[in-house]
């Protein structure tokens, strides 16, 4: 029921996902609702066989409180596909309504892994090279550097799986690439992430992520979440700003027709739409959020990463790599000395 765009999206993007035949998908939210939009695809073979409906008659709504919302909405589409999965009655929730709800109900039926402090969001970004995954974009504002390095466990282990990557290379994003810059949280998780085992290459800019030089990208929610915005604002105007100048002469028209395939794959290269959503590592069971404008395309492929993650085992591996890395938590007092410019 989230999403911008209301069910309808959603619906289709389910429809496109069973398409392949292995994998059922439960909707969850108003039955009448849902029954009706998934008629407009009733004749499509295949659908109803692999389409069923759970009835929530409650709506957590993008701009409530998420913890207000789910103490008051028991009932709701979020609640109770989270409790479904709780129940082992589905392996995998994916949501493109409010975030918050959303990571607070994952973490509220689920529980965290064994060693994980704090569950995060992680977000697959396109480089000049192969994706690259961003942790943590949003669930924590205010990070110790403990959860900064398990951030980077959880995200090499989701890269490694997911990719086909031996052994990712973890950046820690910073103001400099030198050992010294940064603020405290950044200092104390760099000296955690030198004396691991991750195959960690020391610290990142912003400027360098789209490089495609590192697999993995840490940082604290606050800072991620700025990150993921800008850098959907950047590509849209990119796109914009293409289309508008390949329009104002008859020279670069031609010359746009004459590109038209090589647009259609950048397009396709910086389309959100294509990763899907953004995995919630650290959980005990496999929750996707969803961008709010996202496609049937975007939630299609959402629902095939999670099943992806349900049949690699994502969860129990990172249980595995979690214990494996059990570090020492350091001085968590990290905001009172200023940024090394």
């Amino acid at each position: 029921m989230g999403g911008d765009s209301g069910p309808a999206e959603l619906v289709a993007g389910a429809v496109l996902a069973v398409a392949a035949r292995d994998l059922r998908v439960t909707l969850v939210g108003d039955e009448t609702i849902l029954a009706s939009e998934l008629r407009q695809h009733g004749s499509q073979p295949g659908v109803a066989q692999c389409i069923d409906i759970v009835h929530a008659p409650e709506v957590v709504a993008m701009d409530e409180s998420p913890i207000e919302a789910l103490r008051k909405k028991k009932n709701s589409s979020i609640a109770v596909s989270f409790s479904l999965l709780k129940k082992k009655e589905v392996d995998a929730v994916v949501s493109a309504g409010n975030s918050g709800a959303t990571m607070a109900a994952a973490v509220r039926n689920l529980g965290r892994l064994p060693n994980v402090s704090r569950p995060g969001i992680a977000s697959v970004f396109p480089t000049l090279r192969q994706p690259m995954v961003m942790m943590d974009v949003g669930a924590n504002v205010d990070c110790r550097p403990l959860h900064l390095y398990q951030f980077a466990v959880m995200a090499s282990t989701f890269s490694r799986m997911m990719f086909n990557i031996d052994r990712p290379r973890v950046g820690l994003l910073s103001i400099g690439e030198e050992a010294g810059k940064g603020n405290i949280l950044v200092k104390k998780t760099h000296a955690l992430l030198s004396d691991s085992d991750l195959n960690y290459v020391g610290n990142v800019e912003g400027r360098d992520c789209f490089k495609g030089d590192v697999h993995v990208v840490v940082c604290d929610g606050f800072v991620g979440n700025i990150c993921l915005k800008l850098s959907e604002g950047l590509a849209g105007a990119v796109l914009t700003m293409l289309k508008h100048e390949l329009s104002q002469t008859l020279s670069a028209r031609i010359g746009a027709i004459l590109s038209r395939k090589a647009f259609v794959n950048l397009r396709k290269v910086l389309d959100y739409a294509e990763y899907g959503g953004a995995p919630l590592l650290g959980l005990n069971g496999i929750g996707i959020v969803c961008h709010g404008k996202s496609s049937p395309m975007a939630i299609a492929n959402a629902l095939k990463v999670s099943a992806r993650m349900v049949r690699s085992g994502v969860c129990a591996t990172i249980a595995e790599m979690m214990e494996k890395s059990v570090v020492e938590e350091p001085d968590s007092d990290h905001g009172t000395e200023e940024a090394d410019g």
